[in-house]
Formats: structure tokens, sequence, C-alpha cells
């Protein structure tokens, strides 16, 4: 092994102070940007209200037999705080760089915004919850898609302006 390749970054971040506070900031940020789009900006635009909580609620119910709203807003803001910064810094920033090295950081955050989505409406509020795939392609999941998309946005941002 030469000195040039042991110094080759890793796939993956290190896990140490640094790092953690950019997935706070990054879930807080990015939660933040997308409740405040999808519960604010978006009914007062004119267009449908985001219900997060109560997708996550179907979806407690579908799996565990009963749901509660207090274990709703859990599962949502697990997901929005550690579950999808988690999945941005550690599967779609480390995947980008490794096939497309290129790519700006910006249009991974909005692909990775993109795969939220498609998780959110397909497979836990579809194949999951029982509603119709994609909403039926309302106007309640092109909102969800924008929120997303946002959310990964923000995310990377924060990732970037944290990590580099």
């Amino acid at each position: 092994m030469t000195a040039a390749s042991s110094t080759k970054a890793s796939f993956f971040p290190p896990v140490d102070r640094q790092v953690l506070i950019a997935l706070a900031l990054s879930g807080v940020a990015a939660s933040i940007a997308f409740d405040v789009f999808g519960q604010l900006l978006s009914p007062a635009a004119g267009f449908v209200e985001l219900a997060p909580v109560g997708l996550a609620k179907l979806v407690i119910a579908k799996l565990f037999g009963g749901s509660t709203t207090g274990g709703a807003y859990v599962l949502h803001f697990l997901t929005g705080l550690l579950f999808y910064p988690l999945g941005y810094l550690f599967a779609a920033r480390p995947v980008a760089r490794a096939f497309a090295p290129r790519t700006p950081w910006w249009v991974v955050g909005v692909i990775y915004g993109v795969i939220t989505w498609l998780w959110a409406v397909y497979v836990m509020a579809y194949l999951v919850a029982g509603l119709p795939a994609f909403f039926g392609f309302s106007e309640f999941a092109w909102v969800a898609l924008v929120g997303h998309v946002l959310f990964g946005w923000v995310a990377a941002a924060v990732i970037r302006s944290r990590l580099g």
C-alpha cells in the first residue's frame, strides 16, 4: 500500500462529533423546511396541506394494529430528524461520490428528495398503509414531491456547509 492510497477518503464519513452535529442540524433544518412548506406555504398558496402525521398514524395502525397520534408524531419526527438525514449522509452522498463524482451537491440533494418522496408515497402510503399508489397522482402527490425535494435540498445544503 502506498502513502497515497492509505490517505484516500473513506466511502462513509467517520462518525464523530462534527458528523453528529451536521446530521442533527441537517435533520432540524430540513424538517422545518418540509413542515413549513407543506403545512403553511402550500395551503397559503391555495394548494393542499400535507399531513405526514396522518400518514404515519395509518402506517403504525397497519403495522401494529393500533395507533396513537403521539406515536405518529414520533415516527414523523424520527424520520425527518434522524432516518432521512442518515440516508442522505450514509447512502446518497457516498453513492453519488463513488459513481457520479462530478454531480453537484444540490443535484444529489434533489435526487435524494425524489427518493424520499417515492419511499413515502409508494412504499409507506401504498404498500404499507393501503392508500392509492402515489395518492392517485392527485394534487397531494405533487405537493408532497415538492416538499420532499425541498427536504433533500436543505439536508444536502446543511451537510455540505458543515462537512464540505
